[in-house]
């Protein structure tokens, strides 16, 4: 497969292999196929039968739903170390979504077919795939349960907070998060209307906590933050 030491660090970073042993780690990551994306290339479009998940270990990839009158909604924004399209592979059926590359991207591909046969040797790892959409089926919820019972300003927050986990880096004492997401998809995220959310946004930089640039922010209170999202 030849994959660099630090990828292959970068895959086992990923749900999928959490918890296994270096064997079974090398094992699975042995079956699996290198992918290499250019910017604005589709991974899988919606209604596509799902034949395989992927781990990403460079790059962001959008994931994204079209609406019945033809606008493109954003589910999520996905980097490093994240999987996707595993719900297909263990529930057989059409994909829920697309998902395309946002920036050049190395995503690692992992077919239904060499996974089941994986299994069968392997049956022992089957409670970390099952951990996996766990984890998954906890972040759902937890999304949920915030449109319920978060208002949009604290959605922002929490947002914020998110992508400054995931892709944010430590420039000249604060957090720079370069999401590369414009202002319609950030409400998309956080599912409120454009407007609410760009007055959260100028109100959080009102206050000093951050600062909003195009396709990025700057944080300078993540306490402050954290705090507004509970």
């Amino acid at each position: 497969m030849g994959e660099s030491p630090r990828e292959e660090q970068l895959l086992r970073s990923s749900p999928l292999f959490a918890g296994m042993d270096g064997n079974s780690a090398r094992s699975l990551i042995a079956t699996m196929t290198r992918l290499e994306l250019a910017k604005g290339d589709v991974l899988f479009n919606e209604g596509e039968e799902g034949h395989a998940l992927y781990v990403i270990v460079k790059g962001k990839v959008k994931m994204a739903r079209t609406a019945r009158d033809g606008r493109e909604n954003l589910l999520g924004l996905l980097g490093v170390g994240d999987m996707l399209g595993e719900l297909s592979v263990f529930d057989p059926g059409p994909r829920l979504s697309r998902a395309h590359a946002v920036e050049e991207s190395i995503i690692y591909e992992l077919p239904k077919d060499v996974l089941d046969s994986w299994l069968d040797d392997h049956l022992e790892m089957s409670r970390h795939l099952l951990r996996a959409l766990a984890q998954r089926i906890r972040r759902i919820s937890n999304t949920m349960a915030d449109l319920v019972f978060s208002d949009v300003p604290g959605r922002v927050a929490k947002a914020i907070l998110d992508l400054g986990h995931r892709f944010g880096r430590m420039e000249r004492g604060h957090v720079t998060v370069r999401h590369g997401l414009t202002q319609e998809e950030l409400a998309q995220l956080v599912g409120a209307s454009r407007e609410t959310v760009n007055k959260a946004l100028a109100d959080f930089a009102s206050r000093g906590w951050i600062d909003v640039h195009i396709g990025a922010v700057e944080v300078y209170e993540p306490e402050r933050l954290r705090a507004r999202s509970r």
